[in-house]
């Protein structure tokens, strides 16, 4: 398995998962060291990772119930009140959403993967990953549109 295919992916979704970058690595790391443990040929290695990584998150926000708002990149002058409440509203409108909805936003919206690859992940039809992620789109721009957030 080409481990350098897949990191960048992994990282961001775990990053976006637990909101902390010392965190993300960690996960990431255990997430491949957990893959390749289970010595295994996994026929969709990238199916296997996330699966690994999501639980692995879920692990994590049961022990720390208080994530963190902030990370330490986001400090960098003038503008950091307005990305600290940007990125508060977007992470409530995010909490608003089923996991599934969540879920398909992530995937689709900050790791960029095509249908396919989420439909194979999700375990669901195409026609049902496109619906979810449109109805997810249009909830979160209601949801920071009308101001429902903070």
């Amino acid at each position: 398995m080409d481990i350098e295919k897949y990191y960048d992916k992994i990282y961001r979704y775990c990053y976006y998962k637990v909101n902390s970058k010392p965190l993300a690595e960690d996960i990431t790391q255990e997430t491949f060291l957990r893959y390749i443990d289970s010595l295994q040929e996994a026929r969709e290695p990238e199916r296997y990772l996330y699966t690994i990584a999501r639980n692995l998150c879920i692990d994590e926000y049961r022990k720390k119930k208080e994530t963190e708002l902030l990370d330490e990149g986001m400090i960098d002058g003038s503008d950091f009140e307005n990305k600290a409440l940007e990125k508060i509203r977007l992470e409530e409108a995010m909490k608003k959403l089923s996991d599934d909805e969540s879920e398909i936003v992530q995937l689709r919206l900050l790791n960029e993967e095509s249908y396919s690859e989420i439909c194979k992940i999700m375990g669901i039809s195409r026609f049902a990953a496109h619906r979810k992620l449109e109805s997810a789109k249009k909830k979160l721009k209601r949801y920071l549109e009308k101001g429902e957030i903070v």
